[in-house]
C-alpha cells in the first residue's frame, strides 16, 4: 500500500513512523513545521514529502495530529483524496464529535492502543520499560470502521497492527464503544482516580511518612490489589480490606458517578477535549 503519514514529525508521528519504516509499504512522511521536519530526518532517516505529492495515489492516510487539529487538518486533506481512500484516525474523540468532513466515497477507520498491560510476560528490560507500547512490549489494540465497505476493516487492521506493533490482541469495536473506553473509562475515571492516589501520597508525606516509603507502599499494594480485583491471581481481600472498601466508596465516590458513561455526559466530555 501507499501510505501517507500526516504529522510525521510530531511525538506520535515519530512513534508510528518508526514502525511504518520497517514495513514493506510505500510510506510518505508529511510534516509542515521545520522542527518536525528535522525530527523526520534525524529520527526516521527519511525525507519529508509535500502533502500534495504524498496524497497522490495514497491508499491510506494516517492523521497523526492532536484531537484539536483533526477538524482543520481533515478539512484540508479529505476533499482532495481519491474515492476509496482510507483515512485512519488515532482516537475516537474527534470522529465522535463530528469533526470529520462528510464524504461517502472514502473510508474512516479509528484505531487506538490499549498500551502494554500492568500484568504481562515481558522478559527483556526494553519490554518491561516500554510503558506506552509500540517499541518492544506487546499491547492490545481497539479499532472501528466508522464508515466504508466492511472489507476495508481488514485493511485498516493491517495498518493498525503495524503502527502499534508488537500486538497482543486486536479487538473490533464500534466507534461509540471506543469512546466509552476513552475518554470515559481510561481518562475520566482511571486517570482521575490515579491523580487522587498521587494526592493521597502527597497528603501522607505531608503528615510525616517518608516519600519513598509511601510510594513503595502504594505501588506495591496497587500490584496485589489490582491482581486480585481483575482476576489475574486467585485470591480474596481480607475482611478488613472489604470493610474499608464498603466505607470508602460512599466517602470517595458520588452515587451518580456512572453518569460519565451516559451519552450526554460523554458527548460533553469529548466536546471539551476537542
Amino acid at each position: 500500500m501507499k501510505i501517507a503519514l500526516i504529522g510525521a514529525g510530531g511525538k506520535m508521528g515519530v512513534r508510528l513512523g518508526r514502525n511504518l519504516a520497517r514495513s514493506s509499504h510505500d510510506i510518505s512522511y508529511v510534516e509542515v513545521s521545520e522542527a518536525g521536519q528535522a525530527r523526520v530526518r534525524s529520527e526516521l532517516g527519511a525525507e519529508v514529502t509535500p502533502v500534495e505529492q504524498a496524497l497522490q495515489g495514497a491508499e491510506v492516510v494516517i492523521l497523526a495530529v492532536p484531537d484539536t487539529a483533526i477538524g482543520a487538518v481533515s478539512a484540508k486533506i479529505v476533499p482532495s483524496l481519491a474515492a476509496g481512500t482510507m483515512v485512519v484516525i488515532l482516537d475516537a474523540a474527534a470522529p465522535y464529535a463530528g469533526h470529520l468532513p462528510s464524504r461517502a466515497d472514502i473510508s474512516y477507520f479509528v484505531t487506538h492502543p490499549c498500551h502494554p498491560p500492568i500484568f504481562n510476560d515481558e522478559t527483556t528490560a526494553e519490554g518491561r520499560n516500554d510503558h506506552f507500547g509500540g517499541i518492544a512490549a506487546r499491547q492490545s489494540i481497539v479499532s472501528a470502521l466508522m464508515q466504508g465497505p466492511d472489507t476495508d476493516f481488514a485493511k485498516g487492521e493491517e495498518v493498525a497492527r503495524i503502527i502499534w506493533a508488537p500486538i497482543l490482541r486486536s479487538h473490533r469495536l464500534t466507534m461509540e464503544q471506543i469512546a466509552l473506553l476513552e475518554p470515559a473509562l481510561s481518562e475520566t475515571l482511571a486517570a482521575t482516580l490515579l491523580a487522587v492516589m498521587k494526592q493521597g501520597i502527597d497528603e501522607v508525606v505531608a503528615r510525616g511518612v517518608p516519600a519513598e516509603a509511601a510510594r513503595d507502599f502504594l505501588l506495591g499494594h496497587l500490584n496485589i490489589l489490582g491482581a486480585v480485583t481483575f482476576g489475574h491471581v486467585q485470591g480474596v481481600f481480607s475482611d478488613a480490606c472489604n470493610k474499608a472498601i464498603e466505607n470508602g466508596l460512599p466517602r470517595l465516590m458520588r452515587d451518580d458517578w456512572k453518569g460519565i458513561f451516559e451519552p450526554e455526559e460523554l458527548a460533553e466530555s469529548i466536546r471539551r477535549i476537542t
